[in-house]
């Protein structure tokens, strides 16, 4: 049995039966890691020896007959945005390189309760800034469909690590569309749950009113298991919501009968690529075979969102990025006369040039004279597009379109054209602006064996929903169950 291969429930399963040990699944996947990694370049570290202390501190439990949970000895990989006491977290950063935090963030906490174990770090575009994990202060990781191609971003390392099996399943962060579309471009389910639903604290801030922490996984189940493990209200986070977390399990039954879904054309853009929307039509097809209600919404302010997102996300990320100067953390630059130098010359070298246009670009729209004009304006919007969606869901239950655009493009295609790299989230970021859920899941591949993602949109704390309805598509169709072969 190629342990590496498992889904989280399934080795939830055997380990309760005893047939495997969290030991013996551990150092398959770090012989898998080292037989992979080498051309994926999922991971920034590696944590053996405190997964194997963790392995082996579930498996004294299960021997012991002591009840676990579903995360019990399960081997998980953190996007490297997330704080973890004693390990080093850089944010895909060379500024915050050698950074290792004092404390746990709440995920991390959570997860450790529920005797996860921690097989390493994940890389990213730097503090979250991008569509394709080519920002990364370190280096470029790979799609393990085609590994001439950009695994999304910014949680390409997640969703690259879960596809080509370098761990069980993993935490990404979402702040414009950086789970579900890298879980599009690599095949994968990625979940970005309700703002609030999942606590902030210990993710290390881009933009505070648009991130979000949420599950990258191999199907729908364990999204929901996961989903379990890190939801729910934590006085450390000012934004948490404090409401009642179902458990997400119960969700996963397989009927959409009279579930009414939204289709916007607004969407269905010009430029889409036609295999993208071909599978994407295919998709809802289904659903309409399986008894679903499938209707026309329209989400009419959805032209603004990409202009607004980047006005409001690059405005806090100027905010949030400021505490980087070389004083407190991280790296600090040589050869300074002054403190004026050391500052200029620490964020000079230690960002990288995406974020560096990102904190100019916020600085602009917020600074005198420009702040009516565009930041409050990009608010105003913002509310209008929240309440595109609170009308459409007064006559759905979910709202479906693609996640991306196109697959996975080639590595270096659009690095030299920004705005083109930005249109790469047109179909996710609405949901960041409105503060809802939104999952993706495979539906489809185009002719050169490349994934495509359905996303499913639904309203405020509903996640069971969009579970429910996304099981219900994974369990009629098989696409969850291809794996890459180019490894």
């Amino acid at each position: 049995m190629d342990l590496h291969f498992l889904t989280i429930h399934a080795l939830h399963d055997l380990l309760l039966k005893k047939e495997v040990t969290s030991r013996e699944v551990t150092e398959a996947l770090y012989r898998r890691i080292r037989e992979v990694e080498g051309r994926v370049k999922a991971y920034l570290i590696l944590t053996e020896e405190e997964a194997i202390r963790q392995a082996d501190q579930a498996d004294s439990k299960i021997a012991k007959g002591e009840e676990i949970g579903d995360l019990a000895g399960v081997p998980m990989g953190l996007k490297d945005i997330l704080c973890t006491k004693g390990i080093q977290t850089t944010c895909g950063s060379r500024i915050l390189e050698g950074y290792i935090p004092f404390y746990d963030g709440t995920v991390i906490k959570k997860l450790r309760e529920s005797d996860a174990v921690f097989l390493g770090k994940l890389n990213m575009d730097e503090f979250a800034m991008g569509s394709s994990t080519e920002n990364s202060g370190f280096h470029v990781t790979h799609n393990p469909w085609d590994l001439r191609r950009i695994p999304g971003g910014s949680s390409g390392g997640s969703a690259a690590a879960v596809a080509a099996d370098e761990c069980i399943g993993a935490l990404g962060t979402d702040t414009g569309g950086s789970i579900r579309q890298p879980a599009a471009c690599c095949g994968v389910v990625g979940l970005k749950p309700t703002y609030g639903r999942v606590s902030r604290y210990g993710l290390v801030a881009f933009a505070s009113s648009l991130d979000q922490i949420g599950p990258i996984t191999k199907d729908v189940k364990d999204c929901a298991i996961l989903m379990n493990a890190i939801s729910g209200y934590d006085p450390c986070d000012s934004t948490s919501v404090n409401a009642e977390v179902p458990d997400f399990k119960q969700s996963l039954i397989k009927d959409v009968r009279g579930i009414r879904i939204g289709i916007p054309e607004e969407y269905f853009v010009e430029g889409m690529d036609p295999e993208v929307e071909r599978s994407v039509r295919d998709a809802i097809d289904s659903f309409r075979k399986w008894g679903a209600d499938v209707q026309r919404v329209s989400l009419p302010h959805t032209e603004y969102a990409v202009a607004i997102y980047y006005i409001i996300a690059t405005a806090e990320a100027s905010s949030n990025l400021a505490r980087y100067d070389g004083v407190k953390y991280g790296f600090r630059s040589k050869g300074y006369r002054d403190l004026m130098e050391m500052y200029t010359q620490t964020r000079a070298k230690g960002f990288g040039k995406e974020v560096k246009r990102r904190i100019i670009l916020g600085t602009y729209v917020l600074s005198a004279g420009y702040y009516e004009a565009y930041y409050r304006k990009a608010s105003q919007v913002r509310t209008l597009i929240k309440n595109d969606f609170e009308e459409a869901f007064q006559k759905v239950d979910v709202i479906v379109s693609p996640t991306a655009p196109t697959p996975a493009f080639r590595i270096g295609e659009k690095t030299g054209n920004p705005l083109q790299m930005y249109l790469s989230d047109v179909h996710t970021i609405p949901v960041n602006m409105a503060g809802i859920p939104a999952i993706s899941i495979p539906c489809g591949f185009n002719r050169e064996g490349l994934p495509i993602g359905l996303q499913i949109m639904g309203k405020h704390l509903d996640e069971g929903m969009l579970l429910r309805v996304a099981y219900t598509f994974e369990q009629n169709t098989d696409f969850h169950l291809k794996k890459p072969t180019l490894i």
